[in-house]
């Protein structure tokens, strides 16, 4: 019988019963054939790989990130994820289409069409997040009927507004959602809940919401589980005691492992979703179930029904490893083709002026000088209590603390405090809004840090101590059509330029994860105390993630759903 290639003797992952079986494997026409003892008695084939006893499990599946978050384009990106063992991801571009709309969408998904890597987009369904904020684009149900008629869509992305479908019926979320039901009852709908718990909780299930990959605790993932909602863990929700229940408890079929943002350094560094699954194996999950929740239950809660397993009649997606505790592939094969080999030399190409001319020219917004981050008020001269947002290490969650401040010939008087300005600019050219706050906690503590990689409106960010470090960390990145700066007492101590919309580079994964990794440095050498700060500044415009947060229209109280003054009033 013929096979176009015949691998022999490996250690070939079962998904069904989650064990090894040594065997051989046939492949014809990109799909797997034949698993099991027979081998070259049998079958003819074109090729012949030697397992060697090697461990032979399916592709990884990644069914929620955002390739936005690692700062590249689709190229850099599969380039990365290959040579990890992804052969499958489900990108929500929620942070492009906050810039350009349904075009930002589309263009992901053009460049996305010649990657190795199979890309299956979720249609970001909260863009803006909500309505207190200004973003470049917004996708309402007519952008959702055209990219739903375009065939190439597999779900809802993550419902980020949970407070107004529990509080607002007539919510542009809620029209969302009676329409997705109402039009398109099958179409996977992905959420983002977190800390919900009880009757608000039942209230998003029932809404049509049937996921979460927000921060878990015991309390919340088992009564997510108990509703019927499938859990997608990302690494902030690794903790012991979630990882002991995970593996004490009999909940395999309703969980996977998610990557959902990756930092180009972490990504060369350390890997992806296989970097997931090394550290579930290492905190004591069986390598055979940590597999599973990488392959098998993805691509069942996608509706995957070609892939995820190594039987016949599936996609031949597979990864070829030797170890299963480092989890580095060895070979690493796309529709039966080998498309990475650790010992063989692989270099990403540098792929510039894959987006329309005014995708390099979206910061509208003029040099900025130092009094525009003065803080101007009305209020009486005197004391006042302020509110301060406050950053902890380990969340991008964020707590509000109420301190005194002085407000002296009608300006708050933030210099003389031991807290920073936190400002944003609104800078697609609509409204010119700006808005004001103090911050601290676990944070800079001196010079300045500006960007417009500002979830999830991108407008420009700027946090500082001075105006002079503040004015130049603005004014690099304004002047670089986009991007990160860090300044110190002067001068330019790192600075990533994110050309494309503000937010990507068409530069190589590698050299990315170098520039990321110095500006890392200079984050933390102004005093930044957080596992991941970039992801932490990044978020302080984030109005769905708690507590105080800030856009271009103000403060954020997140879980009142209500913007409120900088001065607290009495």
């Amino acid at each position: 019988m013929r096979a176009d290639k015949l691998i022999l003797q490996v250690q070939v992952y079962n998904s069904f019963y989650k064990r090894f079986e040594l065997g051989n494997v046939a492949l014809l026409n990109g799909q797997f054939m034949y698993i099991g003892s027979r081998g070259l008695d049998t079958f003819h084939a074109d090729e012949i790989v030697e397992g060697g006893g090697r461990y032979m499990i399916p592709g990884l599946i990644d069914i929620h990130l955002h390739i936005e978050s690692s700062m590249v384009t689709p190229a850099a990106f599969s380039h990365g994820l290959i040579r990890n063992g992804v052969t499958t991801i489900v990108p929500e571009p929620h942070e492009i289409a906050n810039v350009f709309g349904i075009e930002g969408i589309q263009r992901m998904m053009d460049a996305s069409k010649e990657c190795t890597a199979d890309m299956f987009y979720a249609i970001p369904s909260s863009v803006p997040a909500t309505p207190m904020e200004t973003s470049g684009g917004e996708i309402d149900i007519p952008e959702i009927d055209a990219l739903l008629q375009t065939g190439e869509m597999i779900c809802l992305g993550e419902i980020m507004n949970y407070v107004d479908v529990i509080r607002d019926p007539d919510s542009k979320t809620n029209r969302i959602l009676s329409h997705v039901r109402e039009h398109y009852p099958d179409l996977i709908i992905e959420g983002h809940t977190p800390r919900l718990l009880d009757l608000d909780l039942h209230r998003l299930i029932y809404a049509g919401i049937g996921s979460d990959h927000t921060h878990q605790s015991i309390e919340g993932m088992t009564a997510r589980i108990a509703a019927g909602m499938f859990i997608e863990i990302q690494e902030k929700s690794m903790t012991p005691e979630v990882m002991d229940y995970l593996i004490r408890e009999d909940v395999a079929q309703h969980f996977c492992f998610v990557t959902d943002d990756v930092m180009p350094d972490s990504f060369v560094e350390r890997g992806h979703l296989n970097h997931i699954v090394r550290k579930a194996v290492e905190m004591g999950m069986k390598p055979e179930n940590a597999i599973y929740a990488a392959t098998f239950t993805p691509a069942a809660r996608m509706r995957m029904h070609d892939r995820g397993t190594i039987s016949p009649g599936k996609i031949a997606d597979f990864v070829l490893l030797s170890d299963l505790e480092t989890f580095e592939p060895d070979q690493v094969y796309k529709n039966g083709i080998k498309v990475f080999d650790r010992y063989e030399a692989h270099q990403s190409k540098l792929i510039s002026g894959n987006f329309p001319e005014y995708f390099y020219h979206s910061v509208q917004l003029s040099l900025l000088e130092e009094s525009d981050f003065q803080i101007h008020t009305n209020a009486e001269e005197g004391m006042h209590d302020c509110r301060v947002m406050m950053v902890k290490d380990g969340s991008t969650f964020t707590e509000e603390l109420i301190v005194p401040a002085m407000v002296s010939d009608g300006l708050v008087q933030w210099e003389e405090g031991e807290y920073g300005l936190i400002a944003t600019f609104e800078r697609y050219g609509k409204n010119g809004n700006r808005a004001y706050g103090l911050i601290g906690g676990d944070t800079i503590k001196r010079g300045a840090v500006a960007t417009t990689y500002s979830h999830d409106n991108h407008n420009l960010l700027v946090v500082g101590h001075n105006p002079q470090d503040m004015v130049l960390a603005a004014n690099t990145v304004i002047a670089g059509q986009g991007g990160f700066c860090v300044v110190l007492d002067g001068k330019v101590l790192a600075h990533l330029a994110l050309p494309v919309g503000g937010i990507l580079t068409e530069e190589p994964l590698d050299m990315v994860a170098v520039q990321v990794k110095e500006l890392r440095s200079a984050m933390l050498s102004l005093g930044y105390r957080h596992y991941n700060p970039i992801m932490s500044i990044s978020t302080h415009s984030l109005p769905v993630s708690p507590a105080l947060k800030i856009t271009d229209h103000g403060l954020i109280d997140v879980n009142g759903g209500r913007i409120v003054p900088l001065l607290v009033e009495k």
